[in-house]
């Protein structure tokens, strides 16, 4: 067993949103491979879905105690469909340890060359805009409020929202998407305050800069702002970090991927990938 895959997730229940491919299917890969029994949504179906899905089952079907894993649609624009969502997956596991936000919008809604060639706001469609701040914010809501409740009443659990780098939040030209995870990250530190004492602990996750995803036009300028793409399984290994044992009591905090440090052993290697902690604001 490798220092990536040496952490167990035995008898540990996760619901990613958005796992059908990109970084969702990655983490969710990841978490089954540590054991984790796993459930994915996707907005609708899909091919890629199903492919997740069946790469889950195969090595599902490998592991000493064979995780169970699921695969279901839901819209998170829809508060009652994520309901369903969550109460599925909390029968389906008879209990849901870890909720990871990861469904989003990014700015391939607005245009094709946003990369290439920055959006101004007042040419964004209200619709777009919408569809955006809906999944990538209030889809984390929808489904986050039905999860705490549980996580609640049994005292533990863990959920972790998928962000991106603070220079995409107030980049020109990323208009909504980088205004929705800012939204994301801010909600996420008042959760965790909410939640304090409960056993229930919130973490901020991103993978520290443009990822080799869906959420990148294809072709000669598919490329991050800084003219790099990391790979979508960067974030693997803080992913099982964040869901296991070891994460207890880690709350209201940011950990960036990119800053992983994947030659040291498990209780330590997220030292250095954890952002330091923003000061209160000052009430002027």
């Amino acid at each position: 067993m490798t220092v990536a895959n040496s952490i167990s997730l035995r008898g540990r229940s996760v619901l990613i949103t958005g796992g059908s491919r990109g970084l969702g299917s990655e983490m969710a890969q990841a978490l089954v491979e540590a054991g984790a029994d796993v459930m994915i949504s996707g907005r609708r179906h899909s091919s890629a879905l199903s492919n997740t899905y069946n790469k889950l089952k195969k090595i599902a079907k490998g592991l000493e105690g064979k995780p169970k894993v699921y695969q279901c649609v839901a819209d998170l624009t829809d508060n009652h469909a994520c309901e369903t969502l969550v109460l599925n997956a909390i029968k389906s596991f008879g209990k849901l340890d870890v909720l990871i936000n990861n469904a989003g919008l990014g700015m391939r809604q607005v245009s094709e060359k946003f990369n290439i060639e920055p959006t101004r706001f007042w040419d964004t469609e209200p619709e777009d805009w919408c569809s955006i701040m809906d999944t990538n914010v209030n889809g984390a809501f929808f489904t986050t409020r039905i999860a705490a409740k549980h996580m609640v009443n049994r005292g533990c659990g863990k959920i972790i929202n998928i962000s991106t780098s603070t220079q995409t939040m107030v980049r020109q030209g990323y208009a909504p998407y980088g205004p929705s995870k800012a939204a994301l990250e801010a909600t996420s530190r008042i959760w965790a305050q909410d939640l304090q004492n409960t056993g229930v602990t919130v973490n901020v996750y991103l993978p520290g800069g443009a990822s080799d995803t869906d959420f990148i036009p294809g072709g000669v300028n598919r490329r991050g702002a800084d003219g790099n793409l990391l790979p979508a399984s960067i974030m693997r290994r803080g992913a099982v970090w964040l869901s296991s044992a070891l994460s207890d009591g880690v709350t209201g905090g940011r950990f960036i991927a990119r800053a992983w440090d994947n030659t040291a052993a498990s209780p330590v290697a997220p030292a250095g990938a954890r952002s330091k902690s923003c000061e209160a604001p000052v009430i002027m």
